[in-house]
């Protein structure tokens, strides 16, 4: 071997290491504590949950504080005094981008970045960017691209950068840009966007109809999961189904439903639905834009609201997300809520045993049962299993019901659409089933086997 060469044949021995990653962009954080302002979270929870935002994107936290707002400026939001801090501070650390956790009005927006000269994100544009990020599916991407749209129509205080360049990481151009552009021609370009979004998004729900309807055809009844972001809910997901879906401590690691199929303790096989996380003030635009995948839970037989209970906020996260799900017409009196007290290994043991301390925790609305479990650890799953299925059963109702021998499409019937209870020797009469019912089946259960059966219990 020549000198000229290393150990691995490349000549000139080890090339200089040339990183090309995109370098983090450098943002200070200011959540306004508002005064009169009513909310559920206490301030070092918003500013923590803010933080958590911010870090679920690539960014360079340079600061991160709460500043105290006795009104609100229609100008710039925050008053002068904070403003000329903010620009001291935001130059002397050389940031490049502005977080503000709250909602801005488009000329409060342009008059903060005039004023500090950096870019300005509001709560609602710091979402969508994590949203952006986030999107893996084609359906994804569109609704977080309308949401985006909707809320970039108002303002276009930088140029919409959609049409101008496709950001292979995601992201829909709030923290780059060319500057401002022809805000006219931006806007009839963003509405005709706009419209062809929403027509592909209701040939989405159209098909998702069609797959509902197939659906009530096979036996399995939907469990969905819900939640706050972070609350541990594809960890959950994870462990019930075994998948592999991602699952990190980030905000909203989780955007697009995912459905598997778990069996529950008695060898019921029901399809667990997954789906993106609920946060506090979520942006209407993206609840709306996310309607036709939040339809899973419409259309679940039992909702599992988990809940981070190592959070010291999570009675007030519990709230905001039944709210959202008030919203969108599921509440615990249309479908049975079962609440999963998740991350039990952390919480605080102190001087009492774990289960001392969950003792005092208490559901935030009518449940079906409230089961303490550990996604990490495993603890409680069974438990959970168990009240998944008694909850479903509470749905169901039980037949006794006789099929002739000459009927055998009767019994692939029941053993495609009934739980089957218990199966008695074949008599002269034919098979006699204990079987148990769903409600989306009952109907036709009824009709078909009129004058052959006797309610066992309802």
């Amino acid at each position: 071997m020549e000198d000229s060469e290393d150990g691995k044949g490349r000549r000139g021995g080890p090339k200089p290491f040339v990183d090309r990653r995109e370098m983090p962009t450098r943002a200070g954080l200011v959540c306004p504590d508002v005064r009169g302002a009513i909310s559920q979270h206490g301030l070092e929870a918003r500013k923590a949950e803010f933080e958590g935002l911010a870090e679920a994107i690539n960014l360079d936290i340079a600061f991160s504080e709460a500043i105290k707002v006795r009104e609100v400026k229609p100008a710039t939001f925050l008053g002068g005094g904070h403003v000329d801090t903010l620009r001291e501070r935001i130059k002397a650390e050389e940031v490049d981008l502005l977080l503000v956790d709250a909602a801005l009005t488009p000329i409060q927006q342009r008059n903060l970045e005039r004023e500090t000269g950096a870019k300005v994100l509001d709560r609602t544009g710091l979402i969508l960017e994590i949203f952006g990020e986030r999107a893996a599916t084609r359906e994804g991407v569109l609704q977080v691209e309308l949401a985006h749209l909707n809320y970039q129509k108002s303002r276009l205080v930088r140029s919409w950068t959609h049409l101008e360049r496709q950001r292979g990481s995601g992201g829909y151009g709030f923290m780059g840009g060319p500057g401002e552009t022809q805000i006219e021609s931006d806007r009839r370009q963003i509405t005709d966007r706009i419209v062809l979004l929403e027509d592909r998004l209701e040939k989405v729900k159209k098909t998702r109809a069609q797959q509902r309807r197939q659906r009530d055809d096979t036996p399995f009844l939907i469990v969905a999961l819900v939640g706050y972001t972070n609350a541990g809910k594809s960890s959950l997901f994870n462990r019930l189904t075994g998948a592999g879906v991602f699952a990190e401590d980030l905000l909203f690691a989780t955007l697009d439903t995912t459905v598997r199929k778990i069996e529950l303790p008695h060898g019921r096989e029901v399809m667990l639905s997954d789906t993106v996380g609920f946060v506090a003030d979520l942006p209407t635009d993206l609840v709306a834009a996310f309607r036709a995948t939040l339809e899973e839970v419409t259309e679940a037989d039992v909702v599992l609201h988990v809940r981070d209970v190592a959070n010291p906020d999570h009675a007030a996260q519990a709230r905001d997300v039944l709210k959202v799900l008030a919203d969108l017409g599921v509440s615990p009196e249309t479908v049975p809520f079962v609440e999963v007290w998740n991350k039990l290994d952390l919480v605080q043991r102190g001087d009492r045993e774990t289960d001392d301390a969950v003792e005092v925790l208490s559901p935030v609305s009518k449940v079906s049962a409230a089961v303490p479990v550990s996604a990490k650890t495993g603890e409680g799953l069974d438990t959970l299993r168990l009240a998944i299925e008694t909850a479903l059963s509470h749905l169901s109702r039980t037949y006794h019901v006789v099929v002739p021998h000459a009927a055998g499409a009767d019994i692939g019937w029941l053993h495609s659409h009934a739980e089957i209870i218990s199966r008695n020797q074949p008599d002269e009469h034919g098979s006699s089933f204990v079987v148990r019912i769903e409600p989306r089946h009952l109907t036709a259960f009824l009709e078909r086997f009129n004058g052959r059966l006797a309610a066992v219990s309802s």
